[in-house]
């Protein structure tokens, strides 16, 4: 099996073929049935996909096709094909959402987000595997560098489709890690937006640090894809959307970031220690401040007060679930898995208060986030406390992602490493509403590291 290598991989990307649509030398059609020559190769020993609607994305691929030959493309993603993540709805396949629960069920309509993105000319080629509910349960997927190994989740197949090269965009979504933590596995770029800034309408989403994500080849293809979200579906109720133009703002180095390291970092091996680390020094090379726990007061208090955050999201989230998960019990043997049965055990010893208090104990984690923005543009991370896991038991953990989550903040996890012949995502996040100022980081760095570092 070949070793990953972050400089040499090259993923696939929608946004460097518009050109030759216009020009007639490509067609979203003829893009689309490359995409399909490679899910036939990839699809049976990564298992991305639940359910295809190849007539239904070719027929829109034609259109689009007709749209660029006459001049008149509805977006910068019209003709791109996207996959789904199977927790959202889609008007002409099942939702089964990674459960027997929902096994065949069709809500006929599509999810906020999905009609955006059908408004804006992509073409929806299928579901992609999530764990149960979207929890940590694993569904068949695995990842495409090593079939031995999880994809992640719980956007399992939404990161695996865009490291096996099966389609440009992914859509995934996150409560602890389900995005970066996946991302970061498979080789993906993506972006988890400021919370509340993608709608989540239409989907076992309601979670109160639920976000939509972007997996994709490219931070281009992931920020036209959010914005077009954005400005056709809009952000969740009640809250402004994505803020940013429709081109991606210019690679800006960032001035000062905070190393995170996290409650993980002891446990992280030491070729992905020293692989970090490789990021560190080429940013102090480039004149980028660095502020760790051991050196600023307020780091160490952000650091102290997020060691328990995976813990506390999992406690504040089967609060949220009791409802469902309880109505899905009561349904019969079967229909949950054992450590989802055992996890609504614990939530049914749950009160009001102790919800409560957690909610408090998250309004401190949020404070003290905030209070770094006086003195960093962001933070930058590992994505993972190591390549993906060996074994399809588990999907790893999310412990260095659940923070941030937390927060609501836009992070990126950009492929920018290696360890153990697998893929390694760093993670570089901005606050909140500042996506489009992330974004400019992410692409300075990625721009910067790989030609440089």
């Amino acid at each position: 099996m070949a070793t990953y290598d972050p400089r040499t991989q090259k993923l696939l990307t929608f946004h460097d073929s518009v050109p030759r649509f216009l020009d007639g030398r490509d067609t979203p059609r003829a893009y689309l049935e490359r995409c399909l020559d490679v899910i036939e190769t990839r699809e049976p020993e990564v298992q991305a996909f639940v359910v295809m609607n190849i007539d239904g994305a070719r027929a829109a691929a034609d259109e689009a096709t007709r749209r660029y030959a006459e001049g008149r493309p509805l977006s910068n993603i019209d003709g791109m094909p996207i996959g789904i993540k199977d927790l959202f709805e889609t008007k002409d396949m099942p939702t089964q959402m990674g459960s027997p629960v929902w096994a065949g069920w069709e809500s006929g309509r599509d999810a906020a987000h999905v009609h955006g993105l059908r408004k804006a000319g992509a073409v929806v080629l299928g579901k992609l595997v999530t764990t149960e509910l979207g929890f940590s349960f694993p569904g068949k997927t695995r990842n495409p560098f090593d079939p031995g190994r999880t994809p992640g989740g719980s956007s399992s197949g939404s990161a695996a489709a865009i490291g096996a090269g099966m389609v440009p965009a992914a859509i995934g979504s996150q409560v602890a890690g389900s995005v970066i933590r996946p991302a970061g596995y498979c080789g993906n770029v993506a972006i988890k937006p400021t919370y509340g800034a993608l709608n989540r309408g239409g989907g076992h989403s309601s979670l109160s640090q639920s976000h939509i994500g972007i997996h994709a080849g490219s931070i281009e293809d992931a920020w036209a894809t959010c914005w077009q979200i954005a400005n056709l579906a809009g952000g969740d109720v009640g809250y402004p959307g994505l803020y940013g133009a429709l081109e991606p703002m210019a690679p800006t180095k960032p001035t000062r970031l905070v190393r995170l390291e996290t409650v993980l970092w002891p446990s992280v091996d030491d070729e992905s220690k020293a692989a970090f680390e490789t990021v560190i020094e080429h940013l102090k090379r480039q004149g980028v401040t660095i502020i760790s726990r051991a050196e600023d007061a307020d780091v160490e208090t952000y650091e102290a007060l997020t060691a328990d955050a995976l813990e506390l999201t999992l406690q504040i989230c089967l609060f949220e679930l009791r409802w469902p998960l309880g109505a899905y019990r009561e349904r019969g043997p079967g229909m949950l898995s054992e450590s989802m049965l055992e996890r609504l055990a614990e939530a049914d010893k749950q009160t009001l208060d102790d919800y409560r208090a957690m909610l408090e104990r998250r309004d401190q984690v949020r404070k003290a986030y905030a209070a770094l923005k006086a003195k960093a543009d962001g933070f930058i991370a590992l994505s993972s406390p190591g390549p993906a896991p060996k074994g399809l038991h588990s999907t790893g953990s999310p412990a260095m992602n659940a923070a941030t989550s937390m927060t609501g903040t836009p992070v990126w996890s950009l492929p920018l490493l290696a360890a153990d012949g697998m893929p390694l995502g760093v993670q570089l996040g901005g606050f909140p509403h500042e996506d489009a100022k992330v974004t400019g980081h992410a692409r300075w760095l990625m721009d910067s590291f790989l030609t440089q570092g």
